[in-house]
């Protein structure tokens, strides 16, 4: 008989890059264990190691705006069925996605943002109006995986009881797609952070919900790891990859303040500003709507 060391090399030969660690005791109650998108049958639930040595730097080769594969285009297609609304998407998240300056402008006097040649991009301003300055219940300053997925952090003024947040913004809001951006607080907690991303990405597919998923700027567990995780999954669940990491190379300090944490601020959305554009918040601001702009492109959206 196989120890359980054995079986886990065993299975990681056979699987070579998939993930294959068993989740912490601690982990939640299973989802369902299959999910069918299209023709391909993707298992849900199924363990990850947390521990990879050395993690692969192929991820940030990836380009900044994703394509939609086919997979996501038939979550969408689900979601529809599902009631979504095919013009909401939401936010998942820290407080890097659910910080004031991050899109709510768009919802606000054009007046008050410029976009220069990237004039395009007002046609899905326009279509998903409404999306930007919605406050989701599941994007709060602090939040982390674990946080997100537990019924004690939800709003008990609009959440049910037993209902975490990320079930309940997707009972309240009903939305299409969701950008997710986290991992900064959980650097030494890949044990915790990967099986618990996991899971909030399953519950996501099972609602009909297309998750985007997002690297992150700062590298403050020294090798990578958390975006490689984030890379995997993607490449796991075949969902969109917003490869932020990479737009923040080119900036100076790589887009970070001076604790190589946060991202470098100023209060401006003028895209044809070049001092403005040298911050990483405009940066953010301009490819996620890149990346919004990706699905209107790609679903042909009327």
């Amino acid at each position: 008989m196989l120890n359980q060391f054995q079986r886990f090399l065993l299975s990681c030969l056979i699987l070579s890059l998939s993930f294959c660690r068993t989740q912490p005791s601690q982990a939640r109650k299973e989802l369902p264990r299959v999910v069918t998108i299209l023709s391909t049958q993707v298992p849900l639930t199924t363990s990850i190691p947390a521990e990879i040595t050395p993690p692969s730097i192929y991820w940030q080769d990836l380009p900044i705006i994703p394509d939609l594969t086919p997979e996501a285009i038939a979550i969408y297609q689900r979601g529809l069925s599902l009631g979504n609304n095919p013009r909401a998407f939401t936010k998942i998240g820290d407080g890097e996605i659910s910080a004031g300056w991050f899109l709510k402008t768009y919802d606000g006097d054009p007046q008050n943002y410029r976009l220069g040649a990237y004039q395009d991009l007002e046609q899905t301003i326009a279509y998903f109006s409404g999306s930007f300055r919605h406050s989701s219940v599941a994007a709060k300053r602090g939040f982390n995986t674990t946080k997100i997925l537990d019924p004690k952090m939800s709003d008990r003024a609009l959440c049910h009881k037993d209902e975490s947040p990320l079930k309940c913004e997707i009972r309240l809001y009903r939305p299409s797609f969701a950008l997710i951006s986290l991992g900064t607080n959980q650097v030494w907690e890949a044990e915790i952070f990967i099986p618990e991303l996991q899971e909030i990405i399953e519950t996501l597919i099972e609602n009909g919900v297309v998750p985007i998923l997002s690297t992150k700027a700062d590298n403050l567990e020294g090798d990578h790891r958390i975006n490689f995780a984030i890379a995997e999954l993607a490449k796991k669940y075949h969902l969109p990859l917003w490869n932020f990491w990479k737009v923040c190379q080119d900036l100076p300090s790589h887009g970070l303040q001076i604790d190589q944490e946060h991202l470098t601020y100023i209060q401006d959305y003028d895209f044809t500003n070049r001092t403005t554009m040298s911050y990483a918040w405009p940066n953010r601001n301009l490819t996620a709507l890149q990346v919004l702009d990706m699905l209107y492109q790609s679903l042909s959206i009327p």
